[in-house]
């Protein structure tokens, strides 16, 4: 299975595009995702959602939006409401910032191998 992750962005607006997606694919919806880092001295989330895949596919979409959320904030809120609509809890997992890898794509590698780990998503085939 092919698993990706998909940058929605860090800003508010970005936040409703991506509760939006787990509203209109509800039927595919898997697991509410919320990753803690400190980036810069100062606590932030990046918060996802991972979707079933569509039909007979091998690609998983996990969508995010990377380090720009405060755990304690309205967009954080907003988050969590729509886990609850969705009667999901929301993972919560600590994690090295982005800003620790030389490329994106080595960061992304690293939170699938930990999604995997704690069976948020399934292990490689």
């Amino acid at each position: 299975m092919i698993q990706r992750f998909i940058e929605q962005g860090e800003g508010y607006s970005d936040l409703y595009e991506l509760i939006e997606l787990a509203d209109t694919n509800a039927a595919r919806l898997s697991k509410f995702v919320a990753l803690k880092t400190v980036k810069n001295e100062q606590e932030i989330c990046s918060l996802a959602i991972v979707l079933h895949p569509a039909g007979e596919s091998n690609f998983q979409p996990i969508y995010i939006c990377r380090e720009g959320i405060p755990e304690h904030s309205k967009r954080w809120d907003l988050f969590e409401q729509s886990a609850v609509r969705h009667n999901k809890e929301i993972q919560l997992l600590e994690v090295r910032p982005s800003s620790g890898f030389n490329e994106l794509d080595l960061y992304y590698q690293y939170l699938t191998g930990i999604l995997r780990l704690q069976h948020i998503i399934p292990a490689w085939q």
